[in-house]
């Protein structure tokens, strides 16, 4: 695909590539464009279970927004206020997709990058990995939404830390603070994610989604069972998948689910 993001598939298992390896894979705003297009299509696309993000290379996932294109797309409140929505529209696209996300984060992860692996459900990283979120060093701020995520995953106060300092934060650290769910050797991550993702797509699709759709809820400050929550669970009763896993336990054998 165009604008710096590649798609690539492997069985049930989906990768969206940030593809500008020159400029440590720096987010353009054509990028930002692209992923809710991107992320619409693979949500239709039944054969797909899971969705790795990931930068080209090795040496970074990503470095930020592009800032060479500033003065050009962010030049004013205006210019500025356009593309913040392309931004919260890509990290929505990401943050709301209904399968499985996981962000395979190689070397820098800064400033736009960051968002958008705080988007993914879960964050892998390798032993070289770096954060940064980086408004307070450009004069920006941060949004809320984007804030409530680095909340969500770190705390008030360590979020505090990182947005007023601008400061990176290492791979042991991010790992410590919960700014990240594994940390691996360089060498050994690539392989461990999609051997993660691999065992996601061989799990029964309706209880993983709807596992995420009910954590989504609870973030978004839910703390009792609705209508809405109740019938999800319920209605799992009635799939082939729940027939299946049952067969599958009395009959001692690994379960064969089919629901997408």
């Amino acid at each position: 695909m165009s604008d710096g993001i590649l798609v690539e598939s492997d069985d049930a298992i989906a990768t969206v590539v940030l593809n500008k390896p020159d400029s440590h894979n720096a987010i353009s705003l054509g990028m930002y464009r692209r992923l809710p297009e991107i992320f619409a299509a693979l949500e239709a696309d039944s054969a797909v279970k899971v969705v790795v993000v990931r930068g080209a290379g090795t040496r970074s996932f990503a470095s930020g927004a592009d800032i060479s294109e500033f003065e050009q797309v962010r030049g004013n409140s205006a210019s500025a206020k356009a593309y913040n929505e392309h931004v919260a529209a890509a990290e929505h696209a990401i943050e709301g997709f209904a399968k499985p996300t996981i962000a395979m984060v190689h070397g820098y992860c800064i400033g736009g990058g960051c968002g958008i692996a705080l988007a993914c459900d879960i964050r892998f990283a390798d032993e070289r990995s770096r954060f940064g979120i980086t408004p307070a060093k450009l004069g920006l701020v941060y949004s809320l939404e984007s804030t409530k995520r680095l909340v969500d995953v770190v705390g008030p106060s360590r979020a505090k830390w990182i947005l007023y300092s601008g400061q990176h934060v290492y791979a042991e650290d991010a790992l410590r603070l919960g700014l990240i769910d594994e940390l691996l050797p360089a060498d050994d991550l690539e392989k461990h994610t999609y051997e993660f993702a691999k065992l996601v797509t061989t799990r029964a699709q309706f209880s993983v989604r709807s596992a995420k759709r009910i954590v989504d809820l609870v973030l978004a400050g839910q703390t009792d069972d609705d209508e809405v929550t109740i019938d999800i669970r319920n209605s799992s009763f009635d799939t082939e998948d729940y027939a299946e896993g049952v067969r599958s336990f009395l009959e001692k054998r690994p379960p064969r689910f089919t629901w997408s």
